[in-house]
């Protein structure tokens, strides 16, 4: 990915009482390899320094997400869509 042409859309991170989220969102000139959308991303909630959700589109790989140490396909629909689902296993993972 070349930075010269990506233009930051998100960047935030929260502490919480049982770790911290990170959530990066760039809007790149042309999809990732393994990707149809335009977007690179990292989503992650790290607990006790380990990282125990994270969704990203790693070139080459595509949209998916790790739970645990699983790895598995995600269905990338759009921004809102993502940090839904991102937050929505995060509060499962907490046990809301």
């Amino acid at each position: 990915m070349s930075n010269t042409k990506a233009e930051l859309l998100m960047r935030e991170r929260r502490v919480l009482a049982t770790g911290f989220i990170e959530v990066i969102v760039w809007r790149l000139p042309e999809p990732v390899r393994g990707s149809t959308h335009g977007l690179k991303y990292r989503l992650a909630y790290v607990v006790e320094g380990n990282c125990v959700l994270r969704y990203d589109n790693e070139a080459g790989k595509g949209d998916h997400r790790h739970v645990g140490s699983k790895q598995m396909p995600f269905a990338f629909v759009s921004v809102e869509q993502l940090l839904d689902d991102f937050f929505s296993d995060v509060a499962s993972w907490q046990g809301d």
